[in-house]
């Protein structure tokens, strides 16, 4: 058995390594834990009892996703407490658009060689953001792969699963003309757009991750890797009181592909630009790197990190009730029939 570990060490996997990650992250793990979770971490499988959740007719709904090359960023900064809060951010905020309450969360940790100090961090920022989206950290997997993976390097992939009832699902279909839109503050450029990022601010500006930018108030590495907003505590609540017709996240695509997943026939967002305060970074981005405006609203969330459809009459009680919520909410569009034959379904004033 020695012999055995000791060639496929050799070849770059450490298994000892492995269970030393998994005997210290067992205690971090274990503090997202809520009513439901069966297992301990190390099993072959999460076990979670789901029971009725008090839903009349309930319904699982799953998200997976990542980060993207925003892992290269916190590689640069050698900073990988906060990734994690992104990853969890990107899947969770996915599957509340639905109306579904996040029940537990798995991770996938793959790499050249485990660093067991990075790797624990990376969890530490999963376990932070589930406890944010109050949902269980209860599995994973951590993978090493040399020949794969560049020394160094990691990939993360995350999945979520969700409950909600099956009567109260948001799908968009409720959404009318006359509708209005309320955008939810993002906290920055969150985890879209990193391949364009990185090549404005290290290739064409020559930036380095510890340079000072007076427009940001922080280094270019603090500005680049601000932590999703994780929205689940805000819009479950408000759900519980009210009616909202329609959820946007606005990931990869910004404005321009993501509204209208949920649009039905017949319907237009029409975008009121100069309604919210669109961060920093992001005027920065578009003037130093000369992006079109309709590229930047089609790649970034340009301030707004999730977008909820209300009917006219409910929008001073939404923006309200967000607010005591502590989100930042703004109303910047309506929906609007759409206009003549083009079947064109957002418009953004002065854009597109």
């Amino acid at each position: 058995m020695t012999q055995s570990s000791s060639k496929y060490s050799e070849a770059g996997v450490d298994i000892d390594k492995g269970n030393l990650f998994v005997s210290r992250i067992k205690s971090i793990v274990a503090d997202t834990h809520r009513r439901g979770v069966l297992s301990d971490i190390g099993g072959f499988s999460g076990l979670f009892a789901i029971g009725n959740e008090d839903l009349k007719n309930p319904v699982l709904i799953a998200s997976t996703d990542g980060v993207g090359t925003k892992l290269i960023v916190a590689k640069l900064c050698n900073k990988h407490d906060t990734i994690g809060i992104d990853l969890v951010a990107m899947c969770v905020n996915d599957v509340i658009v639905s109306g579904a309450k996040p029940l537990f969360f798995l991770d996938y940790f793959s790499s050249s060689t485990l660093d067991v100090d990075v790797a624990t961090e990376v969890v530490r920022g999963i376990a932070t953001g589930c406890k944010l989206a109050h949902c269980s950290l209860i599995g994973g997997e951590t993978a090493e792969m040399p020949g794969l993976y560049q020394p160094g390097d990691y990939d993360l992939a995350g999945f979520v699963v969700g409950i909600g009832d099956r009567n109260a699902i948001i799908d968009g279909s409720d959404i009318r003309v006359g509708n209005k839109i309320i955008g939810l503050a993002s906290s920055g450029i969150h985890s879209n757009g990193y391949s364009l990022v990185r090549k404005v601010f290290f290739d064409e500006l020559g930036k380095k991750i510890d340079d000072f930018v007076e427009t940001f108030g922080c280094t270019v590495g603090e500005e680049l890797l601000r932590p999703t907003r994780i929205y689940v505590d805000s819009v479950i609540n408000i759900l519980r009181r009210h009616k909202i017709n329609g959820l946007v996240h606005i990931t990869g695509g910004g404005f321009i592909d993501n509204i209208p997943r949920i649009l039905p026939a017949g319907c237009m967002a029409h975008i009121f630009k100069d309604s919210w305060p669109v961060l920093p970074v992001f005027n920065f981005l578009q003037e130093k790197g000369e992006i079109s405006a309709i590229e930047m609203y089609r790649t970034f969330n340009m301030g707004i990190g999730m977008m909820a459809i209300v009917a006219d009459n409910n929008v001073e009680d939404m923006l309200h009730q967000f607010r005591a919520h502590g989100e930042q909410p703004y109303l910047i569009g309506e929906i609007r029939a759409t206009q003549g034959g083009n079947g064109e379904q957002v418009m953004i004033d002065g854009v597109c």
